[in-house]
């Protein structure tokens, strides 16, 4: 049972319109979004950068997006968003099976992940989790494989998923209907 119930239809038209804002066109919207619609004025304020963060003009690319959004909500323990980003993402950006198990229960040392780019994102997600900082040798590793605009948006993505996962854990939200949960890939 939710601490917060999320809104349900029927939406008032400001509700409505702001739906229609946060999700795909024509989507049902989902319950973290319906959640966020209990302050409208926050939900429209952080419509704006939710959409950056899943849009083209971030400068990670989906896979690398995937990668750090799904081992953070792994690490916050937040299996909503994690079940969400799973569902809809992890297979359209090339992810396997053995991968999202990692990403869920295991480490950047497991034999599934081979290239240098997907290992630091897992590092860094951790790293950041752990500590809320990254230790030298950890960054030049970093810099070595992203520029500084990539840099920002990849500790301010942790941080927007951080956030999320702390919305969604604290008010006990539901997971999606469909979605996977942390034990449909149990090592």
């Amino acid at each position: 049972m939710p601490r917060i119930a999320p809104v349900s239809p029927p939406y008032t038209d400001d509700v409505a319109a702001l739906l229609d804002r946060m999700g795909p066109p024509g989507a049902e919207p989902i319950a973290l979004f319906r959640l966020f619609a209990r302050n409208t004025a926050m939900a429209d304020a952080m419509t704006s950068w939710g959409g950056y963060e899943l849009g083209r003009q971030l400068s990670l690319t989906r896979r690398d997006r995937e990668i750090v959004i799904d081992r953070t909500c792994a690490r916050c323990g937040c299996e909503y968003e994690w079940g969400v980003h799973v569902a809809y993402f992890a297979a359209r950006v090339g992810l396997t099976a053995e991968q999202v198990t990692s990403l869920t229960h295991g480490s950047a040392g497991d034999p599934c992940w081979t290239d240098e780019r997907d290992r630091v994102l897992i590092e860094t997600a951790d790293a950041l989790h752990d500590h809320h900082d990254i230790d030298d040798a950890l960054w030049n590793r970093l810099a070595a494989v992203f520029d500084d605009a990539q840099l920002i948006d990849l500790l301010l993505l942790t941080g927007w998923y951080h956030a999320v996962s702390f919305a969604a854990r604290a008010t006990r939200l539901a997971a999606e209907p469909g979605a996977p949960r942390f034990g449909d890939v149990a090592p």
